[in-house]
């Protein structure tokens, strides 16, 4: 564990999951294991703790390229989602980064089939696992709202709709004045999710420069892997979209 770039071992596992995720997102190597290339497994309990940091991200280079998950990944993801679930007085936020790993593993790799309900936190294949409430999105000044979304970054992904996805496509203006807020604030990490909520939406002005302004985060904040990992997911997301 790099402990230059963390204060704490749980910040230094989530410097060294982010830290693969980018790697497999450059490689987009779909046999390769983040969780074994950072040395955590299920039964490592800061590396599950930081597994919920990163929330779904963790799947995130099967998610853009379309393969398979590891196994590893998987089984990680989900020993963070039976061990940290959202208590009922819960950030809004926090219950929408649950329900989005949840919903990840549903759709990624369902579980066994004849599981019992009790075996896992994800609900049997052919269920929903009904979302969160998002209203509170539509009112929120739009500072508030594109530091809320930056938080629920990992849910700015392709062939995932969510009331969160709905309601930022329906904000890309004040998206992109939070962008353009947290590069003057220096605030790389908001910075970095809101250009990947863009990216993922589309809808921003024109006069904005996305792809420059990507670029821009990237160079400054780049210190941190969470950065890129928003960074390296938007260019994919762009890549994809123009094609």
């Amino acid at each position: 564990m790099d402990q230059t770039h963390a204060s704490s071992p749980l910040a230094g596992a989530v410097h060294d999951l982010a830290t693969e995720v980018v790697l497999a997102l450059r490689s987009g190597d779909h046999l390769a294991t983040v969780c074994g290339a950072a040395g955590i497994d299920e039964e490592n309990r800061t590396g599950i703790a930081a597994a919920r940091v990163i929330g779904a991200d963790l799947l995130l280079p099967s998610v853009l390229y379309g393969r398979h998950p590891h196994p590893g990944d998987i089984a990680v993801l989900d020993r963070a989602v039976r061990e940290f679930p959202p208590k009922p007085d819960a950030p809004a936020a926090t219950a929408w980064s649950h329900w989005h790993m949840i919903s990840t593993l549903q759709r990624m790799a369902p579980p066994p089939a004849g599981a019992a309900a009790s075996d896992a936190p994800r609900p049997a294949p052919g269920t929903t696992y009904a979302e969160p409430d998002a209203s509170w999105l539509e009112e929120a000044p739009w500072q508030a709202f594109t530091h809320q979304l930056s938080v629920l970054a990992p849910l700015a992904v392709p062939a995932a709709p969510s009331a969160v996805q709905r309601a930022a496509a329906n904000r890309a203006v004040d998206l992109a004045r939070g962008f353009v807020r947290a590069v003057r604030r220096r605030d790389w990490l908001q910075a970095a999710g809101a250009g990947r909520w863009l990216a993922a939406i589309g809808g921003e002005p024109a006069t904005l420069g996305l792809e420059r302004g990507l670029d821009f985060v990237e160079l400054m904040g780049g210190h941190d892997p969470r950065v890129t990992l928003h960074i390296r997911a938007a260019r994919l997301m762009a890549e994809a979209r123009a094609r």
